[in-house]
């Protein structure tokens, strides 16, 4: 195993960016930066042996600046949405920046995905590891307490990617840290052939703006019950069936894990390449975006339209502060919390 470094632009502000390249014996690789801890490439072997991007992004700093989709970006303080952009945590009302309607988005106006990191890569034999670190500062983006944070991305002999999060603060405070990674195992335009089999037999309902009504929404049955897997294509001809598809034009939808530990969560399978990749997470649900709003240039200059690629956010749920009876995403003073999430690539 090798961990190379090098200049990856500078941002706006005129910090330099570095790009970490975490790399096998076989050749397969990760790419991480440490402005926002993005992802930025994984590249892994396909059934002929042919090693090739699976993970969309760019390839310089500055296409993360502009990052619209969130691509590959480490998400926080509080990932996915808060509804009506406040909560209140032992009695006293936060109010949050609201830049999705009248709700908060994935940390808010900046979020972690646009804070510089410092990183300490770390070598072995069996996998590799660069360790990002970053302290928000008490009222950052609204939410309450100084947040000790670390992000850690390994790379493994047998194409494992582990992301651990780890996180202390000293005042009470919420947190829902994510990966958004957007992935196609094929290379294709879309991923619209790929097929999807996600572990759970409940989502959280929403309302028009994507908020959770509090209630449990029961998939046997439904278009959105991918226990037995199913070909994007095929949900995507068939949404009207799907009042939330159909609204949505594809799959933007929280969907509620069992049980705990670490545990497999989803499957995403292109039969071209013949490449899987599997999410296994410590966490309560995972959100499945198909990327129907995607509009980027990335690597090389590929096009990324509607549907190039998939996101499998692990989290907890939306709005949780809001809903009593949902997980907890309460973080103590003086806790820690932690959370992990593998992506496990195999033919």
């Amino acid at each position: 195993m090798s961990i190379t470094a090098k200049p990856f632009g500078k941002t706006e502000d005129g910090h330099q960016a570095t790009l970490y390249t975490l790399t096998a014996a076989d050749g397969s690789s990760i790419s991480l930066t440490d402005y926002g801890a993005h992802l930025v490439s994984v590249r892994v072997p396909d059934k002929d042996g042919n090693l090739g991007e699976v993970c969309l992004g760019y390839d310089e700093v500055k296409g993360y600046e502009r990052n619209g989709g969130f691509l590959g970006a480490t998400v926080g303080r509080y990932a996915n949405r808060i509804g009506g952009g406040k909560f209140t945590l032992d009695g006293t009302e936060y109010s949050l920046y609201q830049n999705d309607g009248n709700n908060t988005l994935h940390g808010g106006k900046k979020g972690f995905d646009t804070r510089m990191f410092t990183a300490e890569p770390i070598e072995s034999s069996a996998e590799d590891t660069v360790i990002f670190s970053y302290v928000s500062p008490d009222m950052e983006e609204g939410f309450p307490g100084t947040l000790q944070l670390q992000v850690s991305f390994s790379w493994s002999q047998d194409h494992c990617l582990s992301i651990r999060y780890m996180a202390s603060s000293d005042k009470d405070t919420v947190i829902n840290l994510t990966n958004h990674a957007y992935w196609n195992l094929s290379g294709a335009e879309d991923v619209k052939d790929h097929m999807l089999t996600v572990l759970s037999g409940a989502s959280t309902a929403i309302d028009a703006g994507l908020i959770p009504t509090g209630d449990i929404l029961p998939l046997d049955g439904t278009l959105l019950d991918l226990r037995a897997g199913r070909k994007l294509r095929d949900i995507l001809a068939r949404r009207d069936e799907h009042p939330y598809v159909a609204s949505a034009k594809g799959l933007d939808f929280n969907y509620i894990l069992l049980g705990s530990g670490l545990r497999e969560a989803a499957v995403l399978k292109a039969e071209d390449t013949g490449r899987i990749m599997q999410v296994w997470t410590t966490e309560p649900a995972i959100q499945v975006y198909s990327g129907q709003g995607l509009d980027q240039t990335g690597h090389g200059g590929k096009h990324y339209g509607p549907y190039a690629g998939m996101a499998l956010e692990t989290q907890h749920y939306p709005d949780s502060p809001n809903h009593p009876a949902f997980p907890v995403t309460t973080l103590r003073a003086g806790e820690t919390f932690v959370s992990q999430t593998q992506y496990r690539f195999q033919v």
